[in-house]
C-alpha cells in the first residue's frame, strides 16, 4: 500500500464511503469485552470502521450479533483427508475463517515438493490460511519417512507471505538434549513464533524446552499441566478435536480459579469431517466453554484475538479499522451457530462450492513399497512378548507382557483376543518392516490398513492373518494410497487418498460415504463399535506418544526412547 492508497482508506472511513455495510448489529468488542450496538462498514477485504456508516450496498443483520471470525490455532489440514478447498468448504459455515496450519503430515511424505503442493493448493481460497514450517520431518529418528527437512530447507521458505513460525517441535528429548541439528531449527526462528508439544513436560525440563524457544502448547492433559506451563509464560491451545481428553477438566479448573485467560486459545488439531458437521469446529469449543461458565465474551476472545496475538496476526481477531472483515453473525450468546458468514469482506455463501486448484503431480504416486508376502509378516515368539495395549477412548497406549499363541514353527498366531500389526516402508521400497503384536483392536477374519500412520505416514496394517494383511498392502499400493477393509482376500471398502496417500480431491459428500463404509467393513470385522478403529490405527506407529509403538523400524518404547527389538529386514 502506498500513500496514496492510504489517503484514499483514511478519506472513506472519515467521511463514510464504504463499499459495504452490515446494519443494525451488536459487534462483539474483543478489547474491552463490551458489545456495542452499531453498524460495521467495510472496503473490499478491511473494516473500514464501526459507526454510523450507510452505503447502497447493505446488509440489515436486524440485531444479530457480530463477533470476529474464529482462529483455529493448531491444525494439520491433512488430517481431514480433503483438499483445502474442501476443508474450508467444511469450517467456513462453522465461524472458523482462518487457520494456523501446520503441514508436517505431507512435508513427512513429499518433503519440500510437499510444502509447495499444499501453499499451491490453499491459494485464492476464502479461507485465510497461515503456516507453520515443521519441525520435525521425521518426527523421530527411529522410523525412515519420506523425507527429511533441515534448517537450511526451512530457511528456504521462511519468507513466504503465509508462513508465520515453525511448527510443534514434537522432538522434545532432542530439545533438552541439546541436538544440535534441532537448536539449528530453533535459533533460525527465535524471532518468529514457535509451536510446542511437549506433553508431561515438566519442571526443569519444561523450563529448558521453553528456554529454546516453543511458546505454545496444545498437549496439556489435565489442569496442572495446564497451569504450570500458563505460569512459564506459554499460550495454552486447548484441544477439542475428535480425540478430547482433559478438555473440560481444563476448562473447568480455569473457572474455579479465575485465572486470566489472555493467554489461553482454542485449535482442532485433527477433527473429522463429519464430526465438524455435526457438532461444529472452534464454535464448538467456544460453546463447551460456556457451559462450563467462562463468560460467552472472554471465550469468544479466546477464539479470536487471543489466538491472533499469540501468533503476531495484527489484522486479524477482531472488529476494527484495518483489520481484515472476517466475521461471524449469530443470534444466540451462549450458543453460537452462526447465520451468516463474512470471509475477506464477502458473504460466503455454503451452498456455491470452492474451487481447488490442480494438485500438483508431485504429491500423486506416492506409495513406493516393497512386495510383501506372509512370510514378511511372520513374527517369532518368545517365551514372553510384549504387547501394545491400547487404551479406551485414549491415543495413549500401555506395554505389557505375556505368552502369546503360536503355531507349530513358533511363530505369533493372532487370537485371543491379540491381533498382528505391522509398519511397511512405503516411500523408497527399502523393505523395512516392523511386526508386533497389539491388544484391543478386536479385528477377526480379516485386516485393516492405510498409508494415514502419523508422522511417517508408511503403511500400517492389523488384522488375524497375514494372508488378508497382504491383500490390504496391495491394495492400498494399487490406489496410491488411503484406507481399506479386507476379508478372505476381499476388499470390502476402500477409501483411496491419492493425494501423497493422505488426501483426497474428491468432493466432500463422497469422502465421507466411503469412510462410513470403512467404519461399518472395520466394525462387521469386530472392531470396537465405540472408537474410531481407523484413527486408532493410524497413531500407532507414532513414537512420540507414550508408551509404545511400531514403526517400520521395530517395536519402541517411548519411555526410554529405545527399542525393545529391531526388525530383521
Amino acid at each position: 500500500m502506498d500513500a496514496r492508497e492510504l489517503s484514499d482508506l483514511i478519506y472513506a472511513s472519515s467521511k463514510g464511503k464504504p463499499t459495504f455495510v452490515i446494519r443494525n448489529v451488536r459487534v462483539i468488542d474483543v478489547f474491552t469485552n463490551e458489545i456495542v450496538e452499531s453498524n460495521v462498514a467495510m472496503i473490499g477485504d478491511m473494516i473500514l470502521g464501526v459507526g454510523n456508516y450507510t452505503c447502497e450496498n447493505e446488509y440489515n443483520a436486524h440485531g444479530a450479533y457480530l463477533a470476529p471470525g474464529f482462529i483455529d490455532g493448531h491444525v494439520h489440514i491433512e488430517s481431514s483427508m480433503v483438499t483445502p478447498a474442501s476443508f474450508a468448504q467444511v469450517i467456513l459455515p462453522k465461524g472458523t475463517t482462518s487457520i494456523i496450519a501446520d503441514p508436517h503430515e505431507i512435508a513427512n511424505v513429499a518433503g519440500k515438493e510437499g510444502l509447495e503442493a499444499i501453499f499451491a493448493l490453499s491459494e485464492g481460497l476464502p479461507l485465510d490460511i497461515r503456516f507453520m514450517l515443521p519441525s520435525c520431518v521425521p518426527a523421530t529418528p527411529f522410523e525412515h519417512s519420506g523425507a527429511t527437512l533441515s534448517a537450511a530447507d526451512l530457511m528456504e521458505f521462511i519468507d513466504r507471505p503465509a508462513v508465520l513460525g515453525l511448527g510443534e517441535v514434537m522432538d522434545y528429548p532432542s530439545v533438552v538434549a541439546g541436538n544440535p541439528d534441532m537448536l539449528e531449527k530453533l535459533l533460525c526462528f527465535r524471532d518468529r513464533p514457535i509451536d510446542g508439544h511437549a506433553p508431561m513436560l515438566t519442571g526443569k525440563a519444561l523450563n529448558g524446552y521453553i528456554l529454546a524457544g516453543p511458546r505454545t502448547d496444545h498437549e496439556c492433559t489435565n489442569f496442572a499441566e495446564l497451569k504450570e506451563k500458563l505460569r512459564r509464560g506459554m499460550y495454552i491451545m486447548i484441544r477439542m478435536g475428535s480425540a478430547a481428553n482433559g478438555v473440560i477438566e481444563m476448562i473447568d479448573g480455569l473457572v474455579a480459579e479465575g485465572l486470566p485467560t489472555d493467554r489461553i486459545c482454542f485449535c482442532t488439531d485433527d477433527k473429522h469431517l463429519e464430526n465438524i458437521r455435526a457438532e461444529g469446529h472452534i464454535n464448538h469449543i467456544v460453546n463447551t466453554a460456556i457451559s462450563r461458565g467462562v463468560r460467552p465474551l472472554e471465550a469468544i476472545r479466546m477464539a479470536t484475538l487471543n489466538t491472533a496475538t499469540a501468533y503476531g496476526l495484527k489484522r486479524v481477531g477482531a472488529i476494527a479499522p484495518g483489520y481484515l472483515a472476517n466475521m461471524i453473525l449469530f443470534d444466540n450468546l451462549h450458543t453460537i451457530e452462526p447465520k451468516a458468514v463474512f470471509a475477506n469482506g464477502k458473504l460466503f455463501d455454503p451452498n456455491a462450492p470452492i474451487p481447488s486448484p490442480a494438485v500438483p503431480d508431485s504429491v500423486k504416486n506416492s506409495v513406493h513399497a516393497a512386495p510383501v508376502t506372509p512370510d514378511d509378516l511372520r513374527l517369532k515368539a518368545k517365551t514372553f512378548m510384549p504387547i501394545i495395549q491400547t487404551v479406551p477412548h485414549q491415543l495413549v497406549t500401555r506395554l505389557v507382557t505375556g505368552m502369546v499363541p503360536t503355531d507349530e514353527n513358533g511363530c505369533f498366531v493372532a487370537k485371543d483376543g491379540l491381533n498382528k500389526l505391522a509398519v511397511i516402508e512405503r516411500h523408497h521400497a527399502t523393505s523395512h518392516i516392523g511386526v508386533g503384536i497389539v491388544e484391543g483392536m478386536h479385528v477377526k477374519g480379516g485386516a485393516i490398513a492405510a498409508t494415514v500412520a502419523h508422522d511417517s505416514h508408511n503403511i500400517v496394517v492389523v488384522g488375524d492373518n497375514d494372508e488378508d494383511m497382504c491383500a490390504a498392502i496391495d491394495a492400498l499400493k494399487a490406489c496410491g494410497g488411503g484406507f481399506t477393509v479386507v476379508a478372505n482376500g476381499e476388499v470390502k471398502a476402500l477409501l483411496e487418498l491419492p493425494v501423497a496417500g493422505l488426501m483426497s480431491d474428491a468432493p466432500v459428500d463422497t469422502v465421507l460415504e466411503k469412510q462410513r463404509a470403512l467404519l461399518a467393513a472395520a466394525h462387521a470385522l469386530g472392531a470396537d463399535d465405540a472408537c474410531d478403529p481407523l484413527v486408532l490405527l493410524s497413531f500407532l506407529a507414532l513414537p512420540v506418544i507414550p508408551e509404545v509403538r511400531l514403526t517400520d523400524c521395530g517395536l519402541f518404547d517411548v519411555r526410554t526412547m529405545s527399542f525393545l527389538y529391531k526388525s530383521e529386514r
